[in-house]
């Protein structure tokens, strides 16, 4: 009688990602490898043999909620390794902030740090591995809808802006090779990715590390630069149909040279500029990049070069030293230079931040008080801007569409990033033999706004 074979359960790794997409990205790299080599993820932190939690530590919220995490991980579970931007913050007299206020975890690393997370999980959870059985697909293990990815092009930032500590966490600029993103591009578009946003903390500076390369793609000489990049990007997009979103773009010179690429479709036609102000004075104390150029000349040449651009961005409300002027200076500018989709933060003090040592610091409550008259005079031209768009037919990338969309569903326009802008939501096609997918496109006309959001009716 032939003895049955036991083949041991594959060991579980339970996975939270916190934080923005450059941090996703982060832990689909880990979820990859983790993948590559056997082991299986648990969607309870209970029915896990380990936990990762990939934490931010951006800002106060994020800090909470990272450590908040932690702490439920370790209730739950008991064995936890952290990674991500909180993992290199520093608390009181020096040490890791994560170990004073969580020492029992079991390994703690920064973000961008794949080999140390994996060396700490072969440590206190040997690998299955198994070559002839393990299987993962060519793009890689991916936390986003099938239809669309994040792509990272460079890690770290060589600014110092006074608010910010992402340089002491992420170090400075270190460009990807420009032929290694466009194969792993490649492999997207292969899996079905209809939408590739481009991300990292300073897109337009891609390739200045090392002094804009030449790399090879295809077995063609590429340059390791931004127009280069978008330029092979949205030519590999085209032959499956895809969008290439652009994210994180300050407004450089050289980005004038982009926005033709969007004119002959080989990017969209949006850009996500991170402004955070607008008054010359303000800009110099946050030690913005790009603080001495005329962005509202920017904008409208922009817009002239390419009619159909949307810009997004972010500001900060409560900035120390900020006068009421100069805010008023900030309100006048959101308002002329019609920003489609503007979100603002209320100025938070992060420990290690420059800007913490600036004179005059605003009251907490007249910050709050600057961010909703803000976001009350952006909302205000957002919406102006949607209804513009009232009778034009668009075209629209299904995200969602129960029962093939008989009753509706949800989608988005090229104006739309996912989970930051607003959405399209598609009414009950007219045509009976009308179907919506998702990770398809259709085209729809535009009927209507709600909120931040438009109504369509497909077509």
């Amino acid at each position: 009688m032939t003895e049955a074979i036991t083949i041991p359960a594959a060991p579980k790794v339970g996975f939270v990602s916190l934080g923005c997409p450059k941090a996703l990205t982060d832990s689909e790299l880990i979820l990859t490898q983790l993948s590559a080599e056997g082991y299986q993820t648990s969607k309870t932190f209970a029915g896990a043999d380990l936990v990762i939690v990939n934490t931010c530590g951006f800002i106060d919220d994020a800090v909470k909620e990272s450590l908040d995490t932690i702490g439920e991980a370790l209730a739950d579970n008991g064995r936890v390794i952290v990674t991500g931007c909180l993992g290199a913050r520093t608390g009181e007299g020096g040490s890791n902030l994560v170990r004073q206020m969580h020492p029992s975890v079991l390994a703690v690393t920064g973000p961008h740090a794949t080999d140390e997370v994996m060396a700490a999980v072969h440590q206190h959870l040997p690998k299955p591995h198994d070559p002839f059985v393990d299987l993962i697909p060519p793009q890689g293990i991916k936390l986003t809808p099938r239809h669309y990815a994040y792509i990272k092009i460079s890690e770290g930032c060589s600014h110092r802006c006074t608010f910010c500590i992402i340089p002491s966490m992420r170090g400075d600029l270190v460009s990807r090779p420009i032929g290694d993103v466009l194969s792993e591009a490649h492999k997207l578009f292969e899996a079905g990715v209809k939408e590739l946003l481009v991300v990292s903390q300073d897109t337009s500076a891609y390739g200045v590390d090392i002094q804009y390369r030449t790399g090879f793609w295809d077995g063609k000489p590429v340059k390791t630069k931004l127009f280069d990049l978008v330029r092979s990007l949205g030519e590999l997009g085209q032959r499956y149909g895809a969008w290439v979103r652009l994210h994180y773009v300050y407004p450089y010179p050289h980005v004038d040279d982009i926005i033709p690429l969007m004119n002959e479709g080989l990017c969209l036609p949006y850009l996500d500029v991170p402004l955070q102000h607008s008054h010359p004075e303000v800009l110099k104390r946050m030690k913005r990049p790009a603080s001495g150029e005329k962005n509202l000349e920017r904008l409208s040449r922009w817009r002239e070069m390419c009619p159909e651009l949307v810009v997004r961005s972010t500001f900060i409300a409560g900035f120390p030293g900020e006068t009421e002027a100069e805010f008023e200076h900030l309100l006048d500018f959101v308002a002329e230079a019609g920003i489609d989709r503007a979100g603002c933060f209320a100025y938070s003090p992060v420990q290690g931040a420059a800007a913490n040592a600036l004179e005059n610091p605003v009251p907490a409550e007249l910050r709050e008080e600057r961010r909703a008259r803000f976001m009350a005079v952006a909302e205000s031209a957002s919406t102006e801007r949607l209804k513009r768009r009232i009778g034009a037919t668009m075209q629209v990338l299904v995200d969602h569409a129960p029962g093939l969309g008989r009753k509706g569903g949800m989608g988005r326009s090229y104006a739309d990033a996912p989970e930051i802008d607003g959405v399209v939501r598609l009414l009950p096609p007219q045509k009976i033999s009308k179907t919506l997918k998702v990770g398809e496109f259709t085209a729809a006309r535009i009927v209507g706004t709600e909120g931040h959001d438009l109504v369509a009716q497909p077509i």
